[in-house]
């Protein structure tokens, strides 16, 4: 077993430190690069950085870096919305150790100081997501067109839920549904380019809700394939 020190930039000249930042900010593929970030691949602990510039802030722009969000000034819904994408990316719940650059956003750090720990995390993200309740009633107006081409109004239906599937309600079937089309098995999962639609069950226009139980996950062939077979 070989015995080796591991690189310090504790005492290297300003300089050094503020390309190592610049190096640092290049492997992720960003402009900027955030304190827990650079507490992973940087050489320097980031306390040295700061000590020696007095700020991270004033190092980012001595080091010609983009300033880095603070963790106060991000909302809650920023945060899950990034869970959302890199639980859609990689088609289960995150681990740990996935939460980082350059796949996320924010690195699991973040959501830590933010929920206390990366598991509290997401017990609020699954509370965010389910909060997103379709029962709101929504009145819509149908329309027929006449024999002399006049637009005849037929009326307010009262109906349950909006039209619209939302992103979150979107999320939470394609989760269910185990990100697979209903109808062959399709999966980005197993075959990247797959694309898959969540769209409803009865038809919208033959009265059904956007509700969970008549929504599904088809890929865009079976979907598109489907048609107006609800219209015989």
């Amino acid at each position: 077993m070989k015995f080796e020190l591991e690189e310090s930039l504790r005492g290297a000249p300003d300089e050094e430190l503020l390309e190592d930042m610049r190096r640092s900010a290049q492997a992720i593929s960003r402009d900027t690069i955030t304190i827990a970030e650079y507490g992973e691949i940087g050489k320097a602990h980031p306390s040295t950085i700061q000590r020696r510039f007095g700020s991270w802030f004033k190092a980012l722009k001595l080091a010609g870096l983009q300033p880095s969000r603070s963790k106060f000034g991000i909302t809650h819904e920023e945060l899950f919305e990034n869970i959302k994408s890199l639980w859609i990316r990689l088609g289960r719940q995150p681990r740990y150790d996935e939460v980082k650059a350059p796949s996320s956003q924010f690195s699991a750090g973040t959501y830590e100081n933010r929920f206390g720990s990366w598991s509290k995390a997401l017990r609020e993200f699954v509370a965010w997501v389910n909060s997103d309740s379709p029962d709101q009633p929504q009145q819509d107006t149908e329309t027929e067109r006449g024999t002399a081409d006049s637009t005849v109004q037929m009326g307010l239906a009262k109906r349950r839920t909006r039209r619209e599937i939302s992103d979150r309600q979107r999320f939470r079937i394609l989760v269910r549904d185990g990100f697979r089309c209903k109808s062959c098995g399709a999966s980005p999962l197993m075959k990247p380019g797959i694309e898959l639609h969540v769209d409803h069950i009865l038809p919208w226009s033959k009265g059904g809700e956007t509700t969970d139980d008549n929504l599904e996950t088809k890929c865009k062939q079976c979907n598109l394939g489907k048609g107006n077979a609800f219209n015989a």
